[in-house]
């Protein structure tokens, strides 16, 4: 009886968790919450699970070396890891945890000779949608380290449909045991291998934190075929929860782009690396400079400053000089806030933990539709890194590929100043139309250094 009050207990310890990770406040709490009830159903598992006979697991040496082995290197990967690269961390571990689903499948396919069908659907299911998870992951994480670049497949939609219809194939001849189930099984596995490459290798970089988002949910769902296999409740409500929130996360994202998951799959938006405008070919004006001693004379003289946090400030490391900015700002009476969009950055949430790790407070944080409201009466916009997610063609320009995405309305404030490394476009590979504005002004330099100085010139000030 001690081991089901452990897995309800560890059950609820997850929904707490999740409910916890919901604001930021309590997310570090949240975390612990459900890791410490994790850690007591893994515990619980090993010492008072027994079999149909009386059994237990057995096989001790492997079980902790296995979880000496990757608690270290999880650990030190997460310690190491740069913000920069927290994406593609995700990524990674994402891919760890469908490849953990398709090695349960497969052994249990080989300690079940002759299971019930409903059994081999399970099995198939969670190796099926486990291998997918782990090879797009891998993809996604090769792609978003630059490893990978993007590739457009000839044909690359057909050839995936024939390769998704060969599954399904396959998987009913298997099931149905119409056919020699081993190599049916295993060509399902290599199948789903496959497809999971060609389902994210065209895919561009603009729409990667849907691709994330996705195959985490994936991931979660192979996990909830897992906790069928084992009979395991705190398995199926943490692969249940996983599942969930990715396809919820999923979906919003969709709606912060104005895209549909399909579109997202199937388009090729953010594909194109082409240097200049995509879609579009009006002429630009020319864009004017501004120096770091306007910029200081300009901001502490505003009322009010909005900050538009991108990658760029995640690639120069400069959240910490951003929130001595804001501070200096604040003690000559301006009213400092930070405009996020939903898909700034390479994740969901990415401009979110990248601030909290700087100690930003999270009222300070506006969201789209908040900031938009504030835009108007806003003195001076900052936009730090940001490029595609402050673009006026996606309101403006019907021929642009981003045309219909929500943005941050910058240009409705008085001033924006845009700091940037140079006129490169951003990770979606189209031109800034916002850059030619005639009320913006470039501050060109790398972010952590800029603002360093900025903060320099306006303590002079």
């Amino acid at each position: 009886m001690l081991l089901p009050l452990i897995y309800l207990i560890g059950s609820i310890t997850f929904i707490l968790g999740l409910k916890m990770l919901s604001h930021p406040d309590s997310a570090r709490k949240g975390n612990l919450v459900a890791a410490f009830g994790m850690t007591l159903a893994i515990v619980g598992t090993i010492f008072l699970y027994r079999d149909h006979s009386g059994n237990s697991l057995g096989n001790y040496p492997w079980i902790f070396a296995g979880l000496v082995i990757g608690s270290i290197v999880g650990t030190l990967a997460a310690k190491k890891v740069q913000m920069t690269a927290m994406p593609e961390m995700v990524s990674l571990f994402n891919g760890m945890g469908g490849a953990c689903a398709m090695l349960i499948s497969i052994v249990e396919y080989h300690h079940n000779p002759n299971p019930s069908m409903g059994m081999l659907v399970v099995i198939v299911l969670g190796m099926l949608i486990g291998t997918v998870s782990f090879s797009g992951s891998i993809i996604a994480w090769g792609k978003l380290n630059g490893r990978i670049k993007d590739r457009t497949i000839p044909a690359g939609q057909a050839i995936n449909f024939l390769l998704f219809a060969g599954i399904l194939t396959m998987a009913v001849l298997l099931v149905f045991s119409i056919s020699s189930a081993p190599f049916l099984f295993y060509g399902i596995l290599a199948l789903a291998a496959l497809y999971g490459i060609l389902f994210v290798m065209p895919i561009g970089g603009a729409d990667m934190p849907v691709v994330i988002s996705l195959l985490n949910s994936f991931t979660g769902v192979a996990a909830a075929f897992g906790g069928f296999l084992y009979d395991n409740p705190v398995m199926l409500t943490g692969g249940i929860l996983v599942g969930s929130a990715g396809t919820i996360l999923t979906i919003l994202m969709c709606k912060a782009m104005n895209r549909s998951l399909k579109n997202v799959l199937i388009g090729s938006f953010g594909g194109q690396k082409t240097g200049g405008s995509v879609g579009g070919s009006k002429e630009q004006g020319s864009y004017k400079e501004i120096s770091l001693n306007d910029t200081a004379v300009l901001m502490a003289y505003a009322s009010k400053v909005m900050i538009i946090p991108g990658y760029g400030l995640a690639v120069a490391q400069a959240q910490h000089a951003c929130h001595e900015l804001e501070k200096v700002l604040e003690d000559k009476g301006v009213e400092v806030s930070y405009g996020i969009h939903p898909v700034a950055g390479r994740m969901p949430g990415h401009m979110n933990v990248l601030l909290a790790e700087a100690d930003v407070p999270y009222d300070k944080l506006k969201e789209m539709e908040e900031a938009n409201d504030q835009m108007a009466q806003t003195t001076v916009v900052l936009i730090i890194g940001a490029n595609d997610v402050v673009n006026p063609a996606a309101k403006e320009d019907p021929a642009s590929p981003i045309y219909g995405m929500p943005i941050l309305e910058v240009e409705k404030a008085e001033h924006v100043i845009v700091n940037k490394r140079s006129m490169k476009p951003g990770y979606a590979g189209i031109e800034n139309d916002l850059f030619f504005k005639p009320k913006t002004s470039m501050l060109f330099g790398d972010a952590k250094k800029v603002l360093q100085d900025l903060v320099s010139e306006l303590k002079q000030v």
